[in-house]
């Protein structure tokens, strides 16, 4: 018998923000798309398939007790690890990358879903750790080892958005946790020679010029920094109320690259301006915010850290995107949740909101 205190529980607000997100998604990839054929509506027409299969998986996370995932944790992180062996072996290669696993009807990417089940490892091993005074060196020797082993293979793809994503959500549920400050200290000394290593012997040259161009989009603007370029001048051309619906001319006249995935809130900026971008970010911290209201009220220490562990996977996609297409991180491929076009980073998103609901749902049975 199903206990009707569940849904009375359910969070229909926090639902329907996540809707209304997704929503002006499909309506901005409807006029990103529009360019590409005449009024082409195939990608919003596809989007909105993965909304309603979102919402289906949302329902279907909704419906079991979320202690479930500490009980097949690493059941789950040992399949993903052994299909990114999989990907770097047979996977399908595009625009240079392989991260595409293709199953004849479907492909999908392996990686997207590493992020959520890096949370619920995460969950498991700290909402186990009973010693005292925060996390010591000693004490991060596994989960790093848990860490250390996809956020490589991810590399290798290669993939430095998702990668450093997925370390930056282990990170902040770390920090959640506790740390203490002289592993802290240890941690960051020993980062630097790190990053000196990585940039002579593991970044490839595509990378380390997307970094430079960062810096510097204007050392090459029409290669690797054509893409900053183009995204600024869409952004800024936008003014305070924008051009209208479909009336951006750098998405119009296809300057601005992947206009319908990673820089979908160039488009956005470009047709609605700065009150369209104030209203769509203030739809975010509201999401953050209500994801961080979630664990709070959480009654049981496993289901605080994956509430945690999913407001983080959300925080740093929209932080990372947006500060992408204002040229204030480089350009690494990071969609932004519910809005960018993509069907794995939808399921991913819709996965972790109906992590968020399941916690809401069953905070008075524990």
């Amino acid at each position: 018998m199903i206990d009707r205190r569940l849904f009375i529980n359910f969070d229909w607000g926090f639902l329907l923000l996540v809707l209304l997100i997704a929503g002006i998604g499909v309506l901005n990839i409807a006029s990103a798309a529009a360019s590409y054929s005449m009024q082409d509506t195939s990608y919003a027409v596809k989007q909105l398939y993965w909304v309603l299969i979102g919402l289906f998986i949302v329902i279907q996370v909704c419906s079991i007790d979320y202690h479930l995932f500490e009980d097949i944790a690493y059941w789950c992180f040992g399949i993903l690890v052994f299909l990114l062996f999989v990907v770097l072996i047979m996977g399908k290669t595009s625009m240079g990358a392989t991260r595409w696993l293709h199953l004849g009807f479907i492909s999908f990417q392996p990686s997207e879903l590493m992020k959520i089940v890096i949370i619920m490892v995460f969950s498991s091993y700290l909402a186990n750790f009973t010693g005292s005074g925060g996390l010591s060196l000693k004490d991060l020797v596994k989960p790093f080892l848990l860490l250390g082993t996809p956020a490589v293979l991810i590399m290798k793809q290669p993939d430095l958005g998702t990668a450093s994503l997925v370390v930056l959500i282990a990170f902040s549920m770390i920090l959640y946790a506790g740390v203490r400050m002289q592993a802290i200290v240890t941690l960051v000394l020993a980062a630097l020679p790190t990053v000196f290593l990585g940039w002579h012997y593991y970044l490839r040259d595509y990378q380390k010029e997307r970094l430079l161009n960062f810096l510097s989009p204007e050392r090459d603007p029409l290669g690797s920094g054509y893409h900053i370029i183009q995204s600024k001048i869409a952004v800024g051309s936008g003014g305070l109320t924008g051009k209208g619906f479909m009336q951006g001319t750098q998405t119009q006249l296809r300057f601005l690259p992947e206009q319908h995935t990673d820089f979908a809130f160039s488009v956005f900026s470009e047709e609605w301006g700065f009150l369209g971008c104030l209203f769509v970010l203030l739809l975010y911290f509201f999401l953050i915010l209500w994801g961080l209201n979630i664990a709070r009220r959480c009654n049981d220490h496993f289901g605080r850290l994956m509430a945690v562990g999913v407001t983080a996977m959300l925080f740093w996609h929209i932080v990372i995107n947006i500060g992408m297409v204002i040229g204030l991180f480089p350009v690494v491929g990071v969609p932004l949740p519910l809005f960018s076009y993509g069907g794995t980073s939808m399921i991913t998103s819709m996965i972790g909101v109906g992590i968020l609901l399941n916690i809401r749902m069953r905070r008075f049975m524990f």
